[in-house]
């Protein structure tokens, strides 16, 4: 009996995961990050257990994890920016380096009073993105903590809120398509001034009376494989929760994207035919 495509995908998992693969989490922002930039318009708070960052007219601010991963499901409560926060993106992604950098995107669009965010997504592999997906959110999430979490395993990458998936792209690398796996990412977050594109396409400004802008950080969980740039390849230390590295989404999971997308989705690369007009790139018909 021939050996389907994706039977050969799980046991080359299995293998991986067997020799290479564990996990690891932490809560402690002062372990886990490094600010990156701010000039003190980043504060760890709390004892490691809350971070923040602020915007104002002078800069933006910024951290970045320690280690790097390959392969992991990261999550982080975040706190938006609060009241008129046009002109202001607040951003949570993992990213390698390099003109051929791989990138999972979650970037939080700020809008004026009362008007929902706006949440963008994206995914380059090996230097090439342009796999945009917006989302507006069923909750404000300026008012309390939420929970963002991207999946990442050698099978998908699943974007969620507050654990409901609200996108998935997998891995077809069997039909061509290039799919991030061979590069180590840091996690990454910044809060900055984007007025020239974020609201409107730039048609609403950030109005600098209302600086500073803040956003908030608690509950960072990572389990994931810690890559070393030294010997290119990862490891981490052993553990019973292992499921994240095999996991894809089930029929439930399906809907509750279908649902998201139906009603809360304001933007999709794969309709984009004006953007496209020489016909969708191949994954938008396959996945």
């Amino acid at each position: 009996m021939a050996t389907s495509p994706t039977r050969i995908i799980m046991v080359s998992v299995a293998l991986i995961f067997a020799f290479s693969c564990s996990c690891s989490s932490a809560a402690d922002f002062n372990q886990e990050f490094d600010i990156t930039f701010g000039d003190g318009r980043a504060k760890i708070l709390n004892n490691g257990q809350i971070l923040t960052l602020s915007l104002d007219k002078a800069s933006g601010s910024g951290f970045r994890s320690k280690k790097q991963f390959l392969f992991g499901k990261i999550d982080m409560q975040i706190k938006l920016v609060p009241g008129n926060s046009a002109g202001t993106v607040t951003t949570y992604y993992l990213s390698s380096t390099g003109s051929m950098h791989d990138e999972i995107d979650f970037e939080f669009l700020g809008n004026v009073s009362g008007e929902p965010y706006i949440v963008h997504t994206n995914i380059y592999t090996q230097g090439k993105g342009d796999k945009e997906q917006q989302f507006y959110l069923w909750f404000d999430p300026t008012k309390d903590f939420h929970t963002y979490s991207i999946l990442w395993n050698p099978l998908t990458i699943i974007f969620y809120v507050d654990g409901s998936p609200i996108r998935e792209f997998k891995n077809l690398e069997q039909n061509g398509i290039a799919f991030p796996k061979k590069q180590g990412m840091w996690l990454y977050s910044s809060l900055w001034n984007a007025d020239d594109w974020a609201t409107r396409g730039g048609l609403v400004k950030t109005d600098w009376s209302l600086a500073p802008f803040t956003a908030s950080y608690t509950n960072y969980k990572a389990q994931a494989c810690i890559w070393s740039s030294t010997s290119a390849s990862s490891s981490c230390p052993s553990s019973n929760n292992n499921s994240w590295f095999t996991q894809s989404l089930d029929t439930t999971g399906q809907a509750k994207i279908k649902w998201v997308q139906k009603n809360y989705m304001i933007y999709n690369y794969c309709t984009d035919s004006k953007r496209f007009p020489q016909g969708f790139p191949p994954e938008c018909s396959l996945s």
